[in-house]
């Protein structure tokens, strides 16, 4: 559902601010943009706004950011199709995400770059009429990473870290790949790490077998990111730390995290928090098409996934993506680390803006950002969202 509201108040919400919660507060908003927020003893309705009055167990959250999801509701980003994305747009707001990248999955490379052609198209169209969630680019999974540290990636279409193919691939995408997630390790590896980051592409580290001293290189090249930590990379030993030891041991590198207590077991989720903080781990759902749906059969990368009980395998029983909702992530957060649903926010909302520098206008509730609002509860079950004020989405 859309409906457009252009100006309007939220009264009587308790606000979920970066580090704090203002309880019984108001948010005005105008024009798609927060303009005036505070405590409800100073609210005075002198612009005559519609309100919209909630009741005082529910938290108004500054909307989710996906950094890392495939697909959901029968929609794939490797579908290249202007359909599928919109499809994401749609549904992604029932969980509280308001703004995503486009996640692509190893595969040949005219596949790869049907898909990339499909988002820049569809950000020249959708720039000026979008409805809900919105798509800030593109994160670039594979082909360049690691054979033995594959997961559910097609083997087949895997390649050395190339600079030219990924320059080719900027060019199609219309510059909109973000981030890559790529093993440094691999032939080129480094220099391909240092080409990315001169051009303020986010190197992340992922499907990669890399020692310690290989993730040191990669971090002085530039590399700060690493892709659904512990899956698909080599694990950390105490005398041989790994890609996971590094994560856990540098401050510089911030972590994607699937908090389903399926790809990471909770009480490594909480070791993690304690060693790393809300402000170094991303919430993402790394979801695929089957999210949404009914369990059954469906297909990621060419390759035949079955989904049943919130997991999805592939035939040899490799972990092929999730099912797992942002609301959900968040729920699982506080219940597997005991954060606080403050810090639960800031994994899903404030971590990701600044990471994907758009902090400036997006991650928190204040004055002059988008207005892309969550309404939950304290269990975070989502009652509305809103993109760009917009109210996109409206639960029970």
């Amino acid at each position: 559902m859309s409906t457009f509201l252009n100006s309007y108040s939220l009264l009587s919400v308790n606000l979920i601010k970066e580090k704090t919660i203002q309880e019984t507060g108001f948010i005005k908003v105008k024009e798609g943009k927060i303009f005036e927020i505070g405590a409800m003893d100073h609210y005075q309705n002198t612009e005559n706004l519609q309100e919209i009055r909630f009741s005082s167990d529910l938290y108004a959250a500054p909307g989710f950011i996906d950094i890392h999801i495939h697909g959901l509701n029968g929609a794939d980003t490797m579908d290249a199709s202007e359909e599928s994305l919109k499809t994401m747009a749609a549904t992604l707001p029932q969980e509280g995400t308001t703004s995503y990248l486009a996640t692509t999955i190893t595969q040949e490379r005219s596949v790869i770059e049907a898909a990339l052609r499909t988002v820049n198209n569809y950000l020249k169209i959708e720039k000026n009429d979008s409805i809900g969630s919105e798509l800030l680019g593109i994160h670039l999974e594979g082909p360049f990473i690691s054979p033995k540290r594959a997961g559910a990636q097609p083997l087949e279409h895997i390649v050395n870290p190339d600079i030219q193919l990924f320059e080719s691939w900027q060019v199609e995408s219309g510059n909109q790949i973000k981030v890559v997630t790529m093993a440094p390790e691999q032939p080129n590896g480094i220099e391909f790490v240092h080409h990315l980051t001169k051009n303020k592409v986010i190197t992340s580290i992922g499907h990669s077998d890399a020692v310690y001293d290989e993730m040191l290189e990669a971090m002085e090249a530039g590399a700060e990111h690493v892709t659904h930590f512990y899956n698909g990379m080599r694990g950390s030993h105490h005398r041989e730390p790994g890609v996971v030891g590094a994560g856990l041991a540098h401050d510089d590198l911030l972590v994607e995290m699937i908090a389903d207590g399926i790809h990471v077991h909770p009480a490594v989720v909480k070791a993690t928090y304690l060693a790393k903080g809300a402000d170094r781990i991303l919430l993402i759902t790394d979801s695929m098409r089957a999210k949404w749906l009914e369990d059954g059969e469906y297909e990621l990368g060419g390759q035949k996934v079955e989904v049943a009980n919130n997991t999805a395998l592939l035939e040899n029983g490799t972990l092929a993506g999730s099912v797992l909702k942002m609301n959900e992530a968040l729920r699982n957060m506080k219940k597997f680390t005991g954060c606080t649903l403050v810090e639960a926010v800031r994994m899903a909302s404030s971590t990701p803006a600044k990471r994907l520098n758009v902090w400036e206008r997006k991650g928190s509730i204040e004055v002059g950002k988008d207005a892309d609002i969550v309404i939950m509860n304290q269990n975070c079950e989502v009652k509305m969202t809103f993109c760009k004020g917009q109210l996109v989405y409206k639960g029970e």
